[in-house]
């Protein structure tokens, strides 16, 4: 692939010289897709391979570089199954990736590997060199740990763990109490590639919760507050028989619940509570919670009886229950599941969700101060279009990019304006039977 065309160069002169008298004649904030970013900044797309099912994302991880200029030129062509990096892990990858595009970062997810930390250098192509520095934290939050990056220029990864869930009376003739596992938070340091700290403990719920069976079944998607002195943490609930120990499949929910634990010492672990929503807020492949620019936090819940919802946390790290963002009232259907988003700035942001009982997605805009959601017309309208493991989306100024592939079809890239609204389409994205994208770093 030629990463220097003759109609990129032309049509990257001709946005920023149009940018320029924007820009400068009627708003000076506003920027365009080359702005902030260097054309020559290397983009990471990812590919999940089929292992027994089409879509099932269980093959493993395939990623290949391009410059930033091909990636929003629709005129390239992106083959990463015949051309891309394999990644180390067991199944679906996940990925994060340094502010400047030039270090990948990965945990392997199960396998011989599991838990091992890496990172790797950027070089374009199929070309990710690998440091020679490891370390694993299988010991400490298990073979497959859930994990992401912090905002804080590229110093700290969070890797959460929720392990040995048993009732508090499984060895001895004490009356039932709760249901329990123990819960790990470890921090990374991604420079230096060691764990700085971690902690383990117990997380409690109310008493009448957990008389009831109600436990912390999954940890994920940390996020830190504006201050910097806290670590916010979603949860994935789950319910069991107080008489039999086994997991229940329906139950009556309880209102979404956070993790707070002070930074950076992981120590204090704390539960609020929602009272808008019953959902969970732990992601599934990427983060679901996001900090805006006054301070707020923003968080998509899933598995909600009432359909998905956005709640907000306000600075003092607690829920704002005024706050009330029904994505099934906005967006005007019913039994609306967000499967991941991305906050890109003023209070505007990117669902990716399906509804009643489709597994088709779509996409759309939302604005969390007016709380109204559009669906994105732009996008293949397709049955086929499953983004349930995506992951991965390249925020900067106005703009976000998305890898877009039906399973086991071609797509793209795309451009989404996050002020105007405006969709365009970059590089074409070539799959392969069973196969789909999952994410632009």
């Amino acid at each position: 692939m030629k990463t220097k065309k003759l109609f990129s160069r032309y049509w990257l002169f001709v946005v920023l010289i149009s940018s320029f008298f924007v820009t400068n004649c009627e708003d000076d904030d506003k920027v365009n897709p080359t702005e902030e970013l260097d054309g020559s900044r290397w983009v990471t797309v990812a590919g999940a391979l089929m292992g027994d099912n089409p879509g099932d994302g269980n093959g493993g991880t395939m990623i290949y570089a391009v410059s930033y200029e091909d990636a929003i030129d629709p005129a390239t062509t992106i083959n990463l199954y015949d051309n891309g990096e394999p990644v180390k892990s067991n199944r679906t990858a996940r990925l994060q990736v340094s502010e400047d595009g030039n270090t990948m970062f990965n945990i392997a997810y199960a396998g011989e590997n599991g838990g091992e930390f890496s990172r790797f250098g950027v070089q374009g192509g199929a070309n990710y060199v690998e440091e020679d520095v490891t370390v694993s934290i299988a010991q400490y939050a298990g073979t497959a740990p859930r994990w992401g990056k912090l905002y804080d220029g590229d110093k700290t990864g969070i890797a959460v763990n929720i392990a040995n869930i048993a009732a508090n009376n499984t060895n001895s003739e004490e009356p039932f109490k709760y249901y329990r596992g123990t819960a790990t938070v470890l921090a990374l340091d991604l420079q230096n590639v060691l764990i700085s700290n971690y902690k383990q403990y117990e997380i409690a719920l109310s008493e009448q919760e957990e008389a009831e069976g109600h436990a912390i079944f999954r940890l994920d998607a940390p996020v830190l507050n504006q201050a910097g002195n806290k670590l916010l943490i979603g949860t994935w609930m789950r319910k069991y028989d107080p008489a039999t120990g086994d997991s229940e499949s329906e139950w009556e929910r309880l209102g979404t619940k956070t993790v707070v634990v002070d930074y950076p010492s992981l120590e204090n672990p704390k539960v609020i509570t929602s009272t808008v929503a019953f959902g969970d807020c732990s992601g599934y492949r990427s983060n679901v919670n996001f900090l805006a620019e006054d301070g707020s936090i923003y968080q998509a819940t899933q598995r909600d009886p009432n359909g998905s919802h956005i709640l907000k946390i306000t600075t003092n790290n607690e829920y704002d229950n005024s706050y009330v963002f029904s994505l099934d009232q906005a967006l005007g259907v019913e039994n609306v599941y967000v499967q991941t988003w991305r906050y890109v700035k003023d209070n505007i942001g990117y669902i990716v969700y399906q509804y009643g009982d489709s597994d088709q997605s779509y996409v759309a805009r939302v604005d969390l101060n007016n709380r109204t959601a559009e669906k994105v017309m732009d996008i293949p309208n397709d049955a086929d279009l499953d983004l349930f493991q995506y992951q991965g989306f390249l925020a900067y100024g106005d703009y976000l990019l998305m890898a877009i592939t039906p399973v086991g079809k071609d797509g793209n890239i795309y451009v989404f304006n996050s002020q105007t609204g405006e969709v365009t389409k970059g590089a074409t994205l070539a799959n392969k039977p069973g196969n789909h994208y999952i994410g632009v770093f």
